[in-house]
């Protein structure tokens, strides 16, 4: 159907002629990128390009000129071979320029975005002049599939006095009109081999762009366009670069696109800023008609950062590791207990004196000084943010350190300390500590950041959790102490100081580090545990346990304060003092190990499993094995021994559910239900790293660890 509206639609008649130049044309326009990705082993110097050969080889044997009236023209004057840029690209491409020809001109219009002209006759387009009201057209660009198929053009008119306009003709539906949803977007065949794409406003800017070497595209009608009806997915896996026109319409455009490029899977989305002082609108288009540093500005001009590049996730095979045998890092402090990029958590009981041990062992890093057998380097760089002891306190406590005065002159430099600090380590509290480290150390960043207590400015995240809260734990550990660490510097070493939970001695004696506050993910994050302990509240004498991950284990220490100072003391006198009570201590936790399990055991041969707490509630009070709370915490204490483990396979022994447990029912070893014939095998065990559940490899395969018992 027509009407006096309808363009008339007039036959295409191709000049094979002017499409070779217009090729030819627009390679010499981006010479520099066309031989990059020729020869992209080629040098350019003075105007010219060097190479090897035709092969892409190393050398300067061939010559191209890159501008005059020459531009364009190489010869290698080993071989004595010469030719256009045309015949250059037949020849690295291994394409014959006669017989060949159809496919040397598709192949170089594809790599520029260039639509594959039609046969005469065949493809019909609206006559140039669409209304007699607009003008004539002004510009034309085509949209094109990825294979180079045309799907669309887009005629633009500049009627006098009036606002530009633009007319799409879609190819698909031959009529006057945008395409139907999802539109594509310009450019597809350059998007389709691109890692890195700007998204322009408009044709022009894009069109623009890429003669400049720039692969770029835009979505239909620009910033005036429906961001909905755009297909947005050819942009997935790679880095998009939003270059707005430079006015408030642009801005708004360009962050409303952006989250939808993020979402359409885009690697890295960012949004340019325009240059100070350019005039408004200002665009791509203008900055290449200007002659502007189009590529220094993609690079570094300032950008909005909308997606972060995700990180490569590293990985070694076991030949890399074998093959490195270059020098261990340097511990910050030997015997690695605290290892470059390492987190050492320090913890103890209120008034145990960790705060006043911290100080002193961070004074003596500071000062290059060895501290009860633990030795930095070098003089170490240390900020100490403590959240509890005042400044006029603070003060005193420095003074009662009685460092030589060699040692207090490189603490004047190395060693900055907070007096008590009421601030959470938020997001904004992050941002603080991090600039007061940079106004202390001003030319080499910190080795240590000490934090003291955790507790004081613990910040568990959007939900508000505790530090017992092992999720609100990760959460500071991965979003405050971390994030502080690569503002400051990603090799420094952390210290946290923090309270463990309440215990009595024997569950101390036990696993003393499971009783840290968010034990299980302090204990799955951090690279070493030391624990300050009294083992009697009644002696001066202090115990320091160790924990490592990097390194050997390390013997306990028996240290105490005199005069002022903290001072190791032999092992063997502290252990005669106490060993009547370790006597007692070793021999009752043995009877009780032994009770419990042989307990599951035999109940298991009458016919009765329990999970932990079944367990904890039938037998508290008897037996001697103490309460349900002291009971369940041996228990855990055996699973992390692997001396009990457990098994969710009830319903093949015809054994109800175990009700609601993460572990199932108890298992030990040489179990059985009811008759021998039957055993109980463990399906799962607790991970003594994590404190996760996992599956048993081995059911038939018991190894106990002694460790703790």
């Amino acid at each position: 159907m027509t009407g006096p509206d309808t363009p008339k639609v007039v036959p295409l008649r191709v000049d094979y002629r002017q499409q070779t130049a217009e090729l030819k044309e627009r390679l010499l326009h981006q010479l520099p990128a066309v031989l990059k990705h020729l020869l992209p082993h080629g040098v350019i110097r003075h105007g010219k390009f060097y190479i090897g050969d035709i092969q892409g080889s190393r050398g300067e044997s061939m010559v191209l000129e890159l501008n005059g009236s020459k531009a364009g023209l190489w010869h290698d004057f080993a071989t004595g071979e010469g030719g256009d840029i045309l015949a250059l690209w037949a020849l690295v491409r291994g394409i014959d320029a006669k017989a060949g020809f159809p496919e040397l001109m598709k192949d170089v219009r594809q790599w520029l975005g260039v639509p594959r002209q039609p046969d005469a006759n065949t493809q019909p387009r609206p006559q140039q002049r669409v209304r007699k009201d607009l003008g004539p057209v002004t510009g034309r660009w085509d949209y094109l599939s990825a294979e180079g198929e045309l799907l669309c053009t887009v005629y633009r008119f500049d009627p006098p006095g009036q606002r530009k306009v633009f007319q799409p003709w879609d190819v698909v539906r031959g009529k006057m009109a945008w395409p139907e949803a999802p539109r594509p977007l310009f450019n597809l065949p350059g998007l389709r081999e691109a890692t890195e794409v700007v998204l322009a406003e408009g044709e022009k800017t894009a069109f623009a762009l890429m003669g400049m070497g720039v692969c770029a595209t835009t979505a239909m009608n620009g910033a005036g366009g429906i961001i909905d009806k755009t297909d947005w997915t050819p942009l997935a896996g790679k880095h998009v670069l939003i270059w707005p026109d430079n006015d408030a319409d642009g801005e708004d455009y360009a962050k409303r696109v952006a989250s939808v490029i993020a979402k359409a899977g885009a690697r890295k989305v960012e949004i340019l800023k325009p240059p100070a002082g350019r005039p408004e609108k200002w665009d791509g288009a203008d900055a290449v008609a200007e002659g502007f540093d189009v590529r220094h500005y993609l690079a570094t001009a300032e950008r909005v950062v909308i997606r972060e590049e995700p990180k490569i996730l590293p990985s070694f095979s076991f030949g890399d590791l074998l093959d490195d045998t270059s020098p261990m890092p340097a511990d910050i402090i030997a015997p690695r207990l605290l290892t470059p990029g390492g987190l050492l958590v320090f913890g103890g009981a209120p008034k145990v004196g960790k705060s006043d041990f911290l100080m002193a062992m961070l004074a003596h890093m500071a000062a290059g000084q060895s501290f009860l057998g633990l030795s930095p380097p070098a003089p170490l760089r240390v900020f100490y943010l403590q959240a509890e002891v005042q400044y006029d306190y603070l003060r005193e406590r420095v003074h009662g350190l009685g460092l030589p005065r060699e040692a207090q002159v490189m603490l004047r430099e190395n060693f900055f300390i907070t007096p008590q600090v009421h601030l959470m380590l938020d997001e904004h509290g992050v941002r603080r500590v991090a600039e007061a480290i940079r106004q202390r150390f001003t030319t080499h960043p910190p080795d240590i950041i000490a934090i003291d207590p955790i507790r004081n400015v613990f910040d568990g995240g959007p939900d508000g959790g505790g530090e017992n809260d092992n999720n609100a734990m990760m959460f500071f550990l991965q979003e405050r102490v971390e994030v502080l660490r690569r503002m400051v510097n990603p090799v420094a070493g952390i210290i946290l100081t923090h309270h463990i939970r309440k215990a009595g001695k024997r569950q101390i004696e036990e696993d003393p580090f499971q009783f840290f506050s968010g034990a299980g993910s302090l204990r799955s994050f951090y690279t070493s545990g030391m624990l300050l302990l009294r083992p009697d509240e009644s002696a001066s004498e202090r115990r320091v346990m160790f924990e490592l991950r990097n390194g050997p284990e390390l013997p306990d220490k028996a240290v105490s304060k005199q005069e002022g100072r903290w001072q190791e003391l032999p092992v063997a006198p502290t252990r005669l003092v106490m060993k009547e009570y370790g006597s007692r201590l070793d021999a009752e936790r043995s009877r009780r190990k032994d009770a419990i399990v042989q307990l599951i055991a035999d109940e298991a041969a009458k016919g009765r499993v329990y999970n932990t707490r079944q367990f904890a509630e039938a037998f508290e009070n008897k037996f001697g094995l103490g309460g349900e709370k002291t009971i369940r915490n041996r228990l855990e204490v055996l699973a992390t021994q692997g001396q009990v483990k457990f098994f969710k396979s009830a319903e093949a022994y015809g054994i109800g559910s175990p009700g609601r447990t993460r572990f199932g029912h108890l298992c030990v070893e040489g179990m059985f239900f009811r008759t021998p014939e039957q055993p109980l095998l463990p399906t799962h065990q607790k991970d003594a790293a994590s404190g996760e559940v996992l599956p048993v490899e081995n059911p038939y395969l018991w190894h106990a660890s002694e460790e703790g018992a």
